[in-house]
């Protein structure tokens, strides 16, 4: 039996990677102040058109239910949590909201996306501030520094700075023009020059598709960009600017200014920004920016949103590129037995563990000794329980990793097995 493609089955040391990456962030969230939530995985496929329009059936997994209606499954987070968030007229602004989970994609798929994956997600609802923003920026800083991952970049931009210029090259301001050079710009990281530009020519002037394509490759720290660029006609400069003092006096320092960002996704509405390892060609780690756009959809006018999400498959890849993990350790203990006589010995130092809150397996088959500990290889510590040794009232302790072992008093064990296998294992 086959799974669909794009789907796959997360065995114990993936999902154990997807929990270590969970932990730090539902950690982080809570000291920002962050209200976790778990949105519907399903949703009325309305509500899911509600910016994009019918267009989004292309990307996302849609059907009709018993009843008649038509239901889609989950592609991110966000849609669901505004949905939630307009909804709720006495809700506490600005409300921080955070998500963790599964989404479904129907779209190619690639290293690190599977069309079923994780992500993690923070919302920002409330008046319109950069403050929001920079939260959100500082937030996601911070959880990549958590995860001892080096070498990230957060690169930022403003949809109205890049809409501006469009507007200037092109003496323009008509939307299915402005809409597809952001299209043009979103491809850049993943096509080259001239491939844009030969799906763009038929309707657009080459000379100013390549000025498009040019700006979008501008990037660099304020100054570097002010000194080489006039920015005095950019919409949302001072924006920008003003983000970047905020992010300068709150410690983040792996920010810089990238024309070529703008998102895919027809929400957004002013700053965005994409996480990067910029020695690595895996692509965006996690994205996000304002989409005030998307909450006056749902009939709130008076409600701005910002927020950020990222890929949790992708980042993990990034983690084992960086050999900060190859595969989240197990901190288990497994008990054998040299022989039938010795079973009952083990099953009640297992049980004792356990109670204790100690990660313990025993083989439950009767197998022999090696096959035993062929099996507790994954395990980090082995107690052994052999004839010789619980006749002096002692078990074996064997470090896996090591190779090393020793006796450990069982009396010193049952009493306190905690204390004693803290002394002994560390």
């Amino acid at each position: 039996m086959e799974l669909p493609r794009g789907m796959k089955d997360f065995v114990d040391s993936e999902t154990a990677n997807i929990e270590h990456i969970r932990s730090h962030f539902k950690q982080l969230s809570n000291l920002y102040g962050f209200s976790f939530m778990d949105p519907s995985p399903i949703e009325l496929l309305s509500t899911l058109e509600t910016k994009s329009g019918p267009a989004i059936k292309d990307e996302i997994y849609y059907f009709k239910d018993k009843g008649d209606r038509e239901i889609a499954l989950r592609f991110d987070f966000t849609m669901g949590l505004t949905r939630y968030a307009t909804s709720q007229k006495s809700m506490k602004l600005p409300a921080k909201i955070s998500s963790f989970g599964g989404v479904f994609r129907y779209d190619e798929p690639q290293k690190g996306r599977y069309r079923y994956f994780h992500q993690w997600d923070l919302e920002i609802y409330g008046k319109p501030n950069l403050e929001s923003e920079s939260e959100i920026i500082e937030l996601t800083s911070r959880l990549f520094d958590s995860l001892l991952l080096k070498n990230i970049t957060i690169d930022v931009n403003h949809r109205n700075l890049v809409e501006s210029y469009i507007n200037k090259i092109f003496d323009s301001k008509e939307s299915q023009l402005v809409g597809d050079m952001l299209r043009a710009v979103d491809k850049i990281a993943k096509k080259s020059k001239d491939e844009i530009i030969k799906e763009f020519e038929d309707r657009y002037p080459k000379e100013k598709l390549e000025k498009i394509l040019e700006f979008s490759q501008i990037k660099g720290t304020i100054k570097e960009i002010e000194s080489k660029f006039d920015v005095s006609q950019l919409e949302s400069w001072n924006d920008i600017k003003s983000l970047f003092e905020s992010l300068e006096n709150r410690g983040v320092s792996n920010v810089r200014i990238n024309f070529g960002i703008v998102r895919g996704l027809d929400y957004y509405s002013g700053i965005v920004f994409e996480v990067f390892d910029k020695n690595s060609k895996l692509g965006a780690l996690a994205g996000g920016g304002r989409y005030d756009t998307l909450t006056k959809a749902f009939n709130r006018d008076d409600l701005g949103a910002t927020g950020v999400a990222g890929g949790v498959e992708r980042i993990i890849l990034t983690m084992k590129e960086q050999n900060i993990i190859s595969e989240i350790e197990q901190s288990r203990i497994s008990v054998l037995y040299v022989n039938d006589e010795m079973q009952k010995v083990a099953h009640s130092i297992t049980s004792l563990l356990r109670l204790n809150n100690i990660p313990t397996d025993i083989d439950l088959a009767g197998r022999n000794l090696k096959k035993q500990m062929d099996i507790a290889n994954h395990s980090r510590f082995t107690i052994i329980v052999g004839p010789q040794e619980l006749e002096q009232g002692n078990v074996t302790l064997k470090d896996m990793k090591s190779g090393t072992e020793g006796t450990i008093s069982l009396e010193k064990l049952t009493d306190d097995p905690k204390s004693v296998l803290n002394l002994e294992m560390l």
